[in-house]
């Protein structure tokens, strides 16, 4: 027979175990575009982490967009996202960003390079 300790200890083992295992989710999607491509999305989610990709290919393969992200949920949401892209004549461009946003206030910074190679930087704060 178990005693009236072992019995709540078991239980909060048992919450811990499902708590453990129901931590980590996926979801993910994809469809056709309205010209003929095809976009798809994938989220993971483990904890306070969310991690998420999507691929976009014009019709016939003649673009492609690829772009990448992960949060950090918390006081302060903290995020970071990359991209890259191939237009339909072959000219690339990618970027990336950075974001952090508390209770009062937020700051983005980033990056982005066009097809001729340049760079341009920006940075934005703002208030709640």
């Amino acid at each position: 027979m178990l005693s009236s300790v072992k019995i709540p200890i078991l239980c909060l083992g048992a919450m811990l175990a499902w708590s453990a295992a129901s931590q980590a989710s996926a979801e993910g999607w994809q469809r056709p575009t309205a010209h003929g491509g095809e976009i798809s999305r994938s989220v993971t989610k483990d904890g306070g982490v969310y991690t998420g990709s999507t691929t976009r290919t014009g019709p016939n393969g003649g673009s492609t967009y690829t772009s990448s992200s992960k949060c950090v949920g918390g006081v302060v949401d903290r995020c970071a996202r990359s991209y890259s892209g191939t237009g339909p004549n072959g000219q690339t461009f990618s970027g990336k960003r950075v974001s952090a946003r508390g209770p009062f206030r937020g700051r983005s910074a980033g990056s982005f390079t066009g097809p001729n190679g340049n760079t341009v930087h920006g940075f934005r704060r703002w208030r709640r």
